[in-house]
């Protein structure tokens, strides 16, 4: 079986597994173009995709009539139509491991940090040779709100605590009991706006939860409040976001994931003001990718003893 590794940006997919002699090759670039990526990927049996860099509509799974084993690294993909594939005939599998840490929690943190403290601006400052510019924000008395009290916003939450914040929390089918256990406080939707100082976003993407922080609520955050996402970029409006921050209507946002990824060059987001930007890393750990290869192979391995596992989309 030929295999293809896609998006394997830092090129470190055969680092991470034993992929023994399995005939193993790896893109280290995302191809975006629909027509290049079915022709690169016509050959292969096997395809292994990095989360949903590289999305599986029915358009394309219809175009590679030698796919036999999709593997997705965790366990959903909303870029994959299971049901296109399993039609067609392609197996799909996830990898269980990683999905339990505190990879992305702890980015949410590091960006809260670096946004409210100025950490990139005052290391700029210092190799430009100058010194102290600006006044940063403390954590400690001030309001965490966080949209979605999951598994991430909970951990989210949990530190927020530590640092001495109140914990407020909303999302459509949270109750009191729930954000209780979580550590928060359950607040209505507009409250949560109107009230956090800072407020980070824990959603899953899907149609209800696409635009959900738009221009009306934006506009209910105070000037000085700081908006936090390293969920999926499109459940914020990116330009009511930007124009938010252009304007000064928010203090600052910290954000590492968007609509298009990678950022083309010339992508608004690159001169947006008072942000700080990392490139979708919430996950992107030693200790994840270990998982998340390692499995990739077993997933492999085990398709091609005609026993698959993890399968997705079983009929």
């Amino acid at each position: 079986m030929r295999i293809a590794v896609l998006d394997d940006y830092q090129d470190v997919a055969r680092s991470y597994a034993d992929w023994g002699s399995l005939d193993v090759e790896v893109f280290t670039e995302h191809v975006a173009d629909v027509d290049e990526l079915v022709a690169r990927l016509e050959p292969f049996e096997v395809i292994a995709a990095m989360r949903e860099r590289t999305p599986f509509p029915r358009s394309v799974l219809s175009r590679l009539p030698n796919l036999k084993l999709l593997v997705t690294t965790g366990m959903r993909n909303a870029s994959i139509d299971l049901e296109a594939a399993r039609e067609l005939g392609v197996v799909v599998s996830g990898t269980g491991s990683g999905q339990g840490r505190g990879a992305t929690s702890e980015l949410a943190w590091g960006l809260i940090l670096a946004v409210l403290r100025d950490i990139p601006g005052q290391d700029r400052r210092i190799r430009e040779g100058g010194w102290q510019t600006g006044v940063g924000v403390e954590l400690g008395g001030r309001t965490l709100g966080v949209l979605g009290l999951g598994r991430l916003g909970s951990q989210v939450a949990a530190v927020g605590r530590a640092f001495g914040m109140d914990v407020i929390a909303w999302s459509r089918n949270l109750t009191e009991q729930r954000a209780a256990e979580g550590g928060a406080r359950l607040v209505g939707k507009d409250e949560l706006f109107a009230t956090a100082d800072v407020l980070s976003v824990h959603l899953v993407l899907g149609e209800r939860t696409r635009g959900l922080v738009g221009e009306a609520e934006l506009a209910l955050m105070k000037p000085t409040a700081y908006l936090i996402n390293t969920s999926r970029g499109p459940i914020v409006d990116e330009a009511a976001l930007r124009a938010a921050l252009h304007e000064g209507r928010i203090a600052g946002a910290g954000i590492d994931v968007f609509g298009a990824e990678p950022l083309p060059a010339d992508d608004p987001w690159r001169t947006t003001p008072r942000t700080v930007l990392t490139p979708h890393i919430g996950y992107v750990t030693d200790d994840t990718y270990q998982a998340f290869f390692t499995e990739t192979v077993e997933d492999v391995r085990a398709y091609a003893a005609g026993s698959p596992i993890r399968v997705l989309n079983a009929g």
